[in-house]
């Protein structure tokens, strides 16, 4: 049990930590418009707008 306590489990912290720096610091690759945040629309609403469209169109067909 030392041994994993000693070895095993610092190890897999120092893993964990190594794979969330290096998807962090992947945006430093990226293009720069995709590296951007995303894009807010001029009313200050965030996606899509729904109006003049019915909710009806967006259900799933049965």
């Amino acid at each position: 049990m030392s041994i994993f306590r000693q070895y095993i489990a610092p190890l897999l912290v120092v893993l964990i930590f190594v794979c969330a720096l290096v998807a962090v610091s992947a945006r430093i690759f990226l293009p720069s418009d995709m590296a951007a945040p995303a894009p807010i629309e001029t009313d200050g609403e965030v996606g899509l707008s729904l109006r003049g469209q019915a909710l009806a169109f967006y259900a799933p067909e049965l």
